[in-house]
């Protein structure tokens, strides 16, 4: 579990071929991994995953061809990610909560400077549109915001400076691709009021 507060940013060194997927090399510099071990957990964009080695400031996880398939951001040698590792139960909750399990990939349709913040603009799969609400939480790239406005699929959000320079989402533009994760409680709610339909039936 996360609370979508990015500690620091890395960038990918190195992507070796594994039989389903991939191993990847972050280089962590900024992050503190003095109590990070093999078998931790660590967000790498919005996705959760599992450190199978450490080499100084360098950390490794394998990524199962079906994370691949389902996030953006950590294909590519160069790409910077965003870094948060795990919530210990004493921990502040600064963002909300936050599983590290992608739910989609939503599309930048601008990202524009309005005074000293931006405005980021961006489409939500028509799967998880639903789920998204005015003044409600939505993780993008593993940072935790608050939705400004709701126009059917398309949402906005306006970041801070301090966001913008502190993440990966400063490189974003238009055309760029995002990894989203709706809001845990929403997706409660909606089972429960699914069930309960199924049970009345």
């Amino acid at each position: 579990m996360f609370s979508g507060i990015v500690a620091a940013c890395g960038r990918i060194e190195r992507i070796e071929p594994l039989q389903d997927g991939v191993r990847l090399t972050v280089n962590a510099d900024g992050l503190d991994l003095t109590d990070v071990q093999l078998g931790d957990s660590i967000a790498n964009s919005g996705v959760c995953l599992t450190v199978v080695a450490l080499d100084g400031s360098r950390v490794q996880f394998d990524v199962s061809r079906e994370t691949l398939n389902c996030t953006t951001g950590l294909d590519e040698v160069g790409n910077e990610v965003n870094l948060e590792k795990a919530l210990r139960l004493a921990d502040r909750l600064g963002g909300h909560l936050v599983t590290g399990h992608v739910d989609g990939v939503g599309d930048v349709l601008s990202f524009t400077p309005v005074g000293e913040s931006h405005d980021l603009v961006i489409r939500a799969p028509a799967a998880l549109a639903g789920y998204i609400a005015r003044k409600g939480s939505v993780t993008i790239n593993g940072v935790s915001l608050t939705v400004n406005r709701v126009h059917g699929d398309e949402f906005s959000i306006n970041l801070i400076p301090h966001t913008v320079a502190v993440t990966n989402l400063k490189q974003l533009e238009a055309g760029s691709r995002v990894n989203l994760e709706i809001d845990l409680i929403a997706r409660y709610v909606e089972r429960m009021l699914a069930w309960r339909e199924e049970s009345a039936q």
